[in-house]
């Protein structure tokens, strides 16, 4: 069974810093492509970034790019997300995923909140 710990989120000012961790249980990162989605109240779930099952590629969302850098360690099989410059509208439930390819996502964290307030 796949498990995924996520942690990293909390509370930041407008500006602020995160970086979101997420280690899974029963799977290899380097096995998966593995991805970042979000859920703001009221919206559909999206996806944030991607980074291909060999790290050669890494995708982002228009909205995140250049504020946001996805990564995965193999040597602690833990997948993570830099946010810089955060906005108000990042506010959001965080979820990492992994799946055969980036944006087809097969296992799911549980989320972990992140909320952007003066």
């Amino acid at each position: 069974q796949v498990q995924f710990v996520e942690s990293g989120g909390g509370s930041v000012q407008p500006g602020g810093s995160l970086t979101l961790s997420c280690a899974p249980s029963g799977l290899t990162l380097e096995d998966y492509a593995v991805g970042w989605f979000r859920q703001a109240p009221g919206k559909e779930r999206e996806g944030v970034s991607c980074i291909s099952e060999t790290g050669s590629s890494t995708y982002y969302k228009e909205f995140v790019k250049g504020r946001f850098t996805i990564s995965k360690d193999g040597a602690k099989n833990t997948m993570y997300l830099n946010l810089n410059s955060l906005e108000p509208e990042d506010t959001a439930v965080y979820y990492c995923a992994a799946g055969r390819l980036c944006w087809l996502m097969d296992y799911w964290g549980q989320g972990i909140q992140v909320t952007v307030s003066s």
